[in-house]
């Protein structure tokens, strides 16, 4: 199944991607820029779609969140839904394996936990939930009394999880019991819609929150390593604007920006996205133009032959690449270097709200709420292929391989196979 070529053309038109900065080089000389990069190609493949969300729950306007889980080795894909449940369906087909009720709308970033063979996830009714992957019978429940969306961390036998009330929780994998506790008192009135989860590196595991501070802690204890507050480095470093909703809603990113050394990368909505020292919370670099951004992603290629079926095959290694995309409904979707935050592209994005970019098969996918799913080149941000079904998309997809899970507004999970057409001319 393939959308149609006008219907997507128009949706792409409507949504300004074909805004994009211009290919660099010649489609003949660039194994990575040939020229179906700049049209629809046909190569997002709808494997299986299945209706997820039970219909007599569906309350309001359709809005599914989150992002599907994916075991690899099991073939299985974790994924929640609003109707309350959290569903365990084969990654080959989309036939159903089981279903966890809760008490209230899972709409969140499950973790599955290979060793145990366990889901983590969260869910509005105010719980972290652990259950058996085989038969989705229940480990333990931890309730924190406040809606958990954001994907869980986990270091050894500890497993961090973050609420939307700005309090972090690190407990026991196996029982569920509390080892420490953080929190921060929320901006109340002046923070967006969302917050960040943790990121864990090493010994330490760096949050984000609401009043727009990014902390680091000791994973062991909790301790606190250091704190920056990035809404007095954005008025700082704007000084003749007056800016509002200054929290962090991203969950921070860990990246190696060489010579500099590792860096903690989160965003502020109305400042930017600033660079810390791994070790001390040192601000290195600040970006203050790629604002409103509420996801953060880090991609990286690595040096590697041409395809041995592309037009370059035999040709030069194509080197090695490594970009941060940052996803902003307003400013659109960024790539900038990891060692110093400058723009490598931007492109403008459709009205309404775009989810975070996932790579896949080269690629990245993004999900948008009123115009389907995108294919896009991470090189310039060209639009490769999309889907349109009437339902948008605000889960971002999960991926493997060339294996793309996605799940619509309305409910329904779609299995997607991905295949860069490398051979054509």
């Amino acid at each position: 199944m393939r959308p149609s070529s006008l219907v997507l053309l128009a949706s792409l038109s409507l949504a300004s991607l074909a805004a994009c900065t211009a290919l660099g080089g010649g489609d003949r000389v660039n194994p990575e820029t040939p020229g179906w990069f700049s049209r629809p190609s046909g190569d997002m493949n709808i494997l299986f779609r299945r209706p997820l969300t039970i219909e007599g729950r569906k309350v309001g306007e359709e809005f599914e969140h989150g992002r599907p889980e994916i075991d690899p080795i099991g073939h299985r894909v974790f994924v929640g839904s609003s109707d309350h449940g959290l569903y365990a369906i084969r990654a080959l087909d989309g036939s159903s394996i089981w279903r966890f009720e809760t008490a209230g709308m899972v709409q969140s970033e499950p973790y599955y936990d290979i060793e145990l063979d366990v889901v983590y996830f969260g869910s509005n009714d105010g719980a972290l939930y652990a259950v058996h992957a085989t038969d989705g019978t229940l480990v333990w429940r931890y309730n924190c009394g406040t809606q958990v969306s954001k994907r869980p961390a986990l270091s050894g036998d500890t497993l961090v999880f973050v609420s939307a009330a700005d309090q972090v929780f690190a407990v026991d994998r196996n029982t569920g019991k509390t080892k420490w506790q953080s929190r921060r008192t929320p901006a109340l009135g002046i923070e967006i819609s969302g917050y960040g989860g943790p990121t864990i590196d090493g010994s330490r595991v760096f949050i984000a929150y609401s009043d727009g501070h990014v902390a680091a802690y000791e994973v062991r204890d909790g301790s606190e390593k250091w704190t920056v507050d990035l809404s007095a480095e954005a008025e700082q470093a704007t000084p003749n604007e007056t800016l509002r909703d200054l929290d962090v809603d991203t969950t921070p990113l860990v990246v190696d920006a060489g010579s500099i050394g590792r860096l903690v990368v989160a965003a502020s909505y109305s400042g930017g996205v600033f660079a810390m020292d791994e070790n001390t919370g040192t601000r290195m670099w600040a970006n203050n133009e790629a604002r409103g951004v509420h996801e953060l992603v880090h991609w990286q290629e690595r040096a590697h032959e041409p395809h041995p079926k592309s037009l370059d095959r035999g040709g030069p290694m194509v080197p090695a690449r490594d970009m941060i995309f940052a996803a902003s409904s307003s400013t659109g979707l960024w790539a900038l270097e990891p060692a110093n935050g400058h723009k490598i592209w931007r492109i403008k994005v459709p009205e309404g709200g775009i989810t975070a970019p996932t790579a896949v098969a080269g690629a990245i996918a993004m999900g948008t709420t009123h115009y389907g799913l995108f294919l896009l080149s991470p090189i310039n941000g060209r639009v490769i292929d999309g889907i349109n079904l009437d339902s948008g998309f605000a889960v971002t997809p999960a991926a493997y391989g060339n294996r793309l899970y996605a799940m619509t507004s309305g409910g329904t999970l779609l299995g997607i196979g991905v295949d860069p057409p490398l051979g054509r001319r």
